[in-house]
């Protein structure tokens, strides 16, 4: 098997007191390119603090984390922001688009910090764009989109710098089933292309369309299928 795209070994967090709270155990994980993942678990589990340590959007308090081979943990913040322009995308349950912008507008600022001149930013927003159904719609704003559209719109947005890894935090939380499980198909669409997908849901509806499913319950991995199971007493 290839090197891992994100890998933590022994990563823990706990914010400072008193007293202090430990949210996320020592983990340890291993992600794949074109890997789908769902990490899973009940609300105040750690699946957020979790995904912001993978995402490099935290660091841990202790133990490392490795993108493409390289401690994240050890740049600068400023190093970071330039890694998770280059390798890492994001997609939450609100879309966060901006809401002067049309969508391919939205779409084209997913590649501002990458160093893309205009013109290729223009060309690749418009593709993104088709990929996810969108090219009729292009230059509506978010206002004019429907939650499901919006939603595709921020996948696009992630998607647009080719990332070796995407987060999606809740994807379909506000969306309604049908659209939903639309979304979940452009994600796994995405893994076939070669990107690592990683899914934070408390849906089990949506964690069953991921092959691989992490386990997650007061801070501790109970179970994970690509790596020693670990179970909670």
């Amino acid at each position: 098997m290839t090197a891992p795209v994100i890998e933590l070994r022994d990563a823990a967090k706990t914010y400072p007191g008193p007293p202090p709270v430990a949210v996320l155990a020592p983990t340890s994980l291993r992600v794949h390119a074109g890997e789908r993942v769902a990490v899973v678990g009940p609300s105040g589990s750690g699946k957020s603090t979790l995904l912001a340590i993978l995402g490099t959007l935290d660091v841990p308090t202790s133990g490392i984390v490795l993108v493409d081979g390289a401690d994240a943990a050890a740049l600068t913040e400023r190093r970071r922001a330039a890694l998770r322009a280059r390798r890492i995308g994001f997609v939450f349950q609100q879309f966060h688009l901006l809401p002067a912008l049309t969508a391919w507008e939205n779409v084209a600022t997913g590649l501002l910090y990458a160093g893309v001149p205009a013109a290729e930013r223009r060309r690749r927003a418009s593709d993104a764009l088709a990929d996810v159904g969108l090219a009729a719609r292009r230059h509506h704003r978010p206002g004019a989109l429907s939650g499901g559209e919006q939603q595709r719109v921020a996948i696009a947005r992630a998607l647009v710098r080719d990332p070796g890894i995407l987060f999606a935090d809740e994807p379909t939380g506000s969306l309604d089933s049908a659209t939903g499980s639309e979304v979940v198909a452009l994600l796994a669409a995405a893994a076939d292309r070669g990107t690592a997908v990683v899914v934070v849901t408390h849906d089990e509806g949506v964690a069953a369309h991921f092959p691989r499913r992490i386990g997650l319950r007061d801070g501790v991995v109970t179970s994970d299928p690509a790596g020693p199971e670990r179970r909670v007493p």
